[in-house]
């Protein structure tokens, strides 16, 4: 354990300064490496870049499975849109449809008020108004069917899934 002694210069230690700052001991050589021949080192590389080889191509093979299965995903997916697309067509057909229905069963509904109000009883309007009521309920049969349809397709691809699965 070195000494301290006081000084005007500060606090120094009595150890020789060649002992504070003495280096590090040098590690150990190493083992030199064993001497192998050149036909040994051409063997193991070849070996080495056969087994890349191997790796690549299955990497490679993995990379085209993965790439046909999104493209499948892919297709089905866009088939859905389109006959999601499709679905939503009739549906907007179907609904003009049952507004314009329902203006001219209102209009029809409100010319036989007018016409029992003034007490005349045309037969005319009558039928008018009852034709406007078909319609309106032919236009509501359609559009339950479109929507029975859609729900029929939803159920139709969730058996398929789950058979599938």
């Amino acid at each position: 354990m070195p000494r301290w002694s006081g000084s005007a210069r500060g606090w120094t230690s009595c150890r020789p300064a060649a002992l504070l700052w003495a280096p590090a001991p040098a590690p150990a050589p190493a083992a030199p490496p064993p001497v192998s021949t050149g036909a040994e080192d051409a063997a193991t590389l070849r070996a080495q870049l056969e087994e890349e080889r191997t790796a690549t191509a299955q990497l490679q093979e993995r990379l085209k499975a993965v790439k046909d299965k999104d493209l499948i995903v892919q297709s089905q997916l866009q088939e859905k849109i389109e006959k999601m697309t499709r679905q939503l067509d009739v549906q907007g057909l179907e609904l003009q449809r049952m507004r314009r229905t329902s203006v001219t069963l209102r209009e029809q509904l409100r010319q036989l008020r007018e016409a029992q109000e003034a007490g005349l009883a045309e037969p005319h309007l009558l039928n008018k108004a009852m034709l406007a009521e078909l319609d309106a309920l032919r236009a509501t049969r359609l559009s339950e069917m479109a929507e029975l349809d859609e729900i029929s397709a939803a159920l139709d691809a969730h058996l398929t899934e789950a058979e599938h699965a």
